[in-house]
């Protein structure tokens, strides 16, 4: 019998666990000490490292004592990097150090970099000197405004910082109701907002994934996703430990050291957004590399057309599952499983994880509607954030008095409870798994001294999903070039921000009550109106 509205109640048959991140990792060492848990996913092969899980707790509580020392539990450092195994190490020891990990996007900018680091009052930092921008310098410019900020460490001197003073002799008790990590995401306001996680939603959550995808001892987890993401370092990191899995973090993403690691690791799952799965199809390496060992691929964070599951089910031999979710939610909700009809799997985003109600609802009343209809998409349970840091406002906005998220995408579910994404109630731009608001750029092209009015939206696109189209209106006499806001924006913006098509107008379509109607827009893009197009921007926090 289906559903007769498109509610989905809590599977209870598997068990939420009292756990936190530095409990499961000390678990997986009373496992399975001697078994491999981590292999460095960098680009030379001959001095690639690798960690049992006895050792990789080992350095992880190594870091807990020198952390534990210099900073109170309940305090927050921040992590500045690409996925070092370093990263990992930092993640785990923060954790047994009941500090709170601050995850910070490579391509930051100095402005946005500050955003993040002031609102989410860091008291210390750890980053690369530099990965495809001049990372300690632009921290130094804006590390006199940050009054929070006493330490700063880079990792190029990790083992100097491990040895640098006493480590605490004892390490705090840690809850899984603290907060284990404070991750930044776009929001209404237009600048990001900072998703307060528990060490329950993460572990949870990433258990249960890994459980869907049948994570075992023996398989291999390559993870190209950046672990300033969910993905990356929940998902990635804290899936394949509980199932007694190697992790291979990479480096960042290279389609070409994808494809190696995986036959050389002998990887079995990937996690990758579509953008970085057609890299890794249209890559020249492919055909020569041997990826028998690999029985699995998962995407999400971007709509993922089934003409492309079905041709990455072909192409590397393996079963796909699609995943939706959100950093407020730990992140992933829903998922397909490996057994799901293949139709299924290129044309759903599956039924809800165990332990995870789901509500498709009206937008007036907060009622389900009937199955097959479009409404908000709305998500209750353990792994629904604690708040938006330091903005009561927001998280009341965002976490109804009944304890629903209110995702703020439109959504239908059918009635089996499989779910399917039909658009977003709010301007989100989605590229390449990266969440893109235009309030934020928008703001910057106003302030440019000789741009009157400007209306940034998501541009369809193949590869990536979406792009940002920036539609402009010059203060009169004056004509800036493509190129000249181009360069400005991405003097300021991470890359992937940056418009990748310019529109000059005369005029823009308004409501009777002045605001620019931004669908009209669409359709102008959609109908194929003439576009400036710039070089594609980078993916991951790589530079302009």
């Amino acid at each position: 019998m289906g559903l007769n509205k498109a509610y989905w109640s809590a599977d209870t048959s598997t068990p939420v666990l009292e756990t936190t991140v530095g409990g499961v990792l000390r678990e997986a060492a009373a496992r399975s000490a001697n078994a491999l848990a981590m292999v460095a996913g960098l680009p030379d092969a001959g001095g690639r490292r690798r960690w049992s899980f006895g050792e990789l707790l080992a350095d992880a509580q190594r870091a807990a004592g020198v952390l534990a020392a210099r900073f109170a539990p309940g305090e927050r450092i921040a992590v500045w990097a690409p996925n070092l195994p370093e990263w990992v190490v930092l993640e785990f020891g923060a954790a047994l150090a009941g500090l709170t990990l601050v995850t910070v996007n490579p391509a930051s900018r100095p402005q946005e970099l500050r955003h993040v680091l002031d609102q989410s009052r860091a008291s210390g930092i750890f980053l690369v000197p530099e990965f495809r921008s001049p990372m300690a310098a632009y921290l130094a410019q804006i590390q006199p405004e940050l009054p929070a900020l006493r330490e700063v460490v880079l990792f190029t001197e990790w083992e100097r910082f491990l040895a640098s003073g006493q480590a605490a002799r004892e390490l705090p008790e840690v809850t899984p109701d603290d907060i284990a990590q404070i991750q930044y995401t776009s929001g209404t306001t237009g600048l990001p907002k900072g998703a307060m996680l528990t060490h329950r939603g993460l572990t949870n959550n990433s258990r249960f994934y890994a459980e869907l995808l049948r994570l075992a001892p023996g398989d291999v987890y390559v993870n190209p996703m950046p672990m300033f993401h969910t993905a990356g370092c929940a998902l990635g990191v804290l899936g394949p430990l509980q199932a007694g899995a190697v992790h291979v973090p990479v480096l960042a993403f290279e389609p070409g050291l994808v494809l190696e690691l995986i036959e050389a690791e002998l990887g079995t799952a990937l996690l990758a957004v579509p953008t970085m799965l057609i890299a890794l199809m249209e890559h020249p390496d492919l055909a020569r590399r041997d990826l028998s060992s690999l029985r699995v691929a998962v995407s999400g964070g971007a709509v993922v057309p089934a003409g492309l599951v079905r041709e990455i089910e072909h192409r590397l031999g393996v079963t796909f599952s699609i995943g939706y979710g959100c950093t407020e939610c730990s992140p992933m909700l829903t998922q397909t499983r490996l057994d799901d009809a293949p139709e299924v799997r290129a044309n759903t985003l599956g039924r809800p994880l165990p332990q995870t109600e789901i509500m498709v609802c009206d937008l007036a009343g907060n009622q389900p509607v009937a199955p097959g209809e479009v409404g908000e998409l709305c998500a209750r349970g353990y792994g629904v954030m604690a708040g938006y840091n330091r903005e009561p406002e927001a998280t009341a906005a965002a976490i109804d008095a009944d304890g629903w998220y209110h995702s703020g995408d439109l959504a239908s579910m059918d009635e089996r409870g499989y779910l399917l994404i039909e658009g977003r109630l709010t301007d989100m731009i989605i590229r390449g798994g990266e969440n893109i608001y235009p309030r934020e750029i928008e703001d910057l092209l106003f302030a440019h001294p000789e741009v009157a009015e400007v209306a940034v939206i998501g541009a369809p696109d193949e590869r990536w999903g979406e792009t940002v189209a920036a539609f402009v209106r010059a203060i009169p006499g004056n004509s800036p070039s493509e190129e000249e806001l181009r360069a400005y924006c991405r003097e300021h913006l991470a890359a992937y921000k940056c418009p990748q098509h310019w529109v000059f107008v005369e005029e823009f379509p308004l409501t009777p009550s002045g605001k620019i109607q931004k669908f009209k827009l669409r359709e102008r893009l959609s109908a194929g109106a003439p576009m400036a197009a710039g070089a594609a921007p980078a993916a991951f926090g790589e530079a302009p």
